[in-house]
């Protein structure tokens, strides 16, 4: 057998396997000598079969699969021998008119190769770093939120704008009759809340479902309606009102505070409110952060510049899934897909450059803090040591969940990496203007 590979350039090779009888002759008569012996074919005892049938009936299928497996595990041992850095997976060429009973059999495999680069951490053009505040405006309408929530709900006669309302939405038509609650104040436009201020249990009320609330979804949750399903809204519905409430707001008192920090860490209204605005903060450092390695990410594509061998990869892409893909099919996946390849090959390479890396026990430590923090959110504050183990080690035992976890990990100590070895543009700003900002 006689392996070599020829570089066609700095990012395509081919390598060529060349397999003479010597290689595979004494693995196929073996195999062919055991099938004799198994061989059951009428008119012949059994194992006494002539060679020559057996080699006619069933020697093309032996010598090619023995072949093949041949083939995998030389290639195999020849590219990690080379310790070639390769995208994708080696493709054969195909040779229509490749002949088994030839003296030498020749293969072939293109190669795509991982280009060489460096990754500029201080270019002169910075990204952004945002520190999201909770203003003043916000920690007063948290207060409200929270007043309301564990306030005295009453019932009333007649609807008035800070009322809730309960009723059934029906639409005929559409086959819709369906019971929902919601905020006057929640509607949209003052034509609606005219409809239902002064309402009462009983009525039934006409609505055009277009910008019938602040919040589309709130529509959509009542219906039972999927975002993507939108379409299938009535443009009217009918709502009967079946119940009407007001909520007398908590005071900020020793039972409110209380009722949220039974360990008596907050006993004022300035506490509770610096208690909010911590937590709130806290909530737009984990959001901020994971905009931050987005943008982050956005700015190492942009500006770390190499060629990828594109026409490899489309080919690669093109036999790569369950189904076979067209080559404008396998344009449009190699362009789907792209940047993100790009941002692998980055992230590996500053990893590897920087010595980044996990190990099994920080995985473990990982996950068993996102458990703790699960467990803490059903109200278990301090669970055991053992229990956090056993849930880590099963939650861990499957492939995807510990692939996930592992992945979060991962940009968590990147993102640490960037920021010691970054500068960042910084700016302050409210979380309604961060979410214009960035999101709209």
């Amino acid at each position: 057998m006689n392996i070599t590979r020829e570089n066609i350039d700095a990012l395509n090779a081919v390598v060529k396997v060349d397999i003479v009888a010597d290689d595979y002759q004494a693995k196929v008569e073996k195999l062919l000598a055991d099938r004799r012996k198994k061989a059951d074919i009428p008119g012949f005892r059994k194992g006494q079969v002539p060679m020559g049938m057996i080699k006619k009936q069933y020697g093309r299928s032996i010598l090619m699969e023995e072949v093949n497996k041949l083939l995998q595990e030389s290639l195999n041992k020849f590219l990690a021998a080379e310790k070639l850095a390769l995208l994708g997976n080696p493709l054969p060429r195909v040779k229509e008119d490749f002949n088994w009973d030839a003296a030498t059999l020749s293969f072939e495999f293109e190669l795509g190769l991982t280009p060489e680069f460096e990754v500029d951490l201080k270019s002169k053009k910075k990204v952004t770093e945002y520190k999201i505040i909770a203003t003043e405006e916000l920690l007063e309408e948290e207060l409200k939120n929270i007043q309301t929530r564990y306030g005295k709900v009453s019932s009333v006669d007649e609807a008035v704008l800070e009322a809730s309302i309960t009723g059934t939405f029906i639409n005929e038509e559409k086959e819709i009759n369906t019971k929902g609650t919601f905020l006057v104040k929640d509607l949209k436009g003052k034509k609606n809340e005219k409809k239902v201020v002064g309402a009462k249990s009983g009525d039934s009320i006409e609505f055009a479902t277009k910008d019938l609330f602040e919040d589309t979804k709130t529509l959509e949750a009542i219906l039972g309606n999927a975002e993507e399903e939108a379409q299938e809204v009535p443009d009217s519905v009918t709502l009967t009102v079946t119940d009407i409430t007001t909520t007398a707001p908590a005071d900020l008192d020793k039972e409110l505070f209380d009722k949220l920090f039974a360990d008596g860490s907050v006993t004022t209204a300035t506490e509770l409110k610096a208690k909010i605005k911590e937590d709130a903060e806290i909530q737009f450092k984990q959001q901020g952060d994971q905009q931050l390695l987005n943008a982050i990410t956005g700015h190492l594509v942009e500006n770390t510049k190499f060629d990828l061998p594109a026409v490899f990869l489309k080919k690669w892409l093109g036999t790569a899934g369950e189904k076979p893909l067209t080559p404008a099919e396998a344009d449009a996946e190699f362009e789907k897909s792209e940047n993100g390849l790009r941002y692998q090959l980055i992230e590996g390479k500053i990893m590897k450059d920087n010595d980044i890396k996990i190990d099994y026990t920080e995985l473990v430590a990982y996950a068993k803090g996102f458990i703790r923090t699960q467990m803490a959110q059903f109200g278990n504050m301090n669970p055991e040591e053992k229990e956090l183990d056993d849930i880590a080690g099963r939650i861990l035992q499957n492939q995807e969940e510990a692939q996930k976890l592992q992945s979060q990990l991962i940009s968590q100590k990147l993102l640490a990496f960037y920021k010691e070895n970054m500068s960042f543009k910084s700016k302050e700003l409210s979380y309604e203007a961060f979410t214009k900002e960035v999101y709209r």
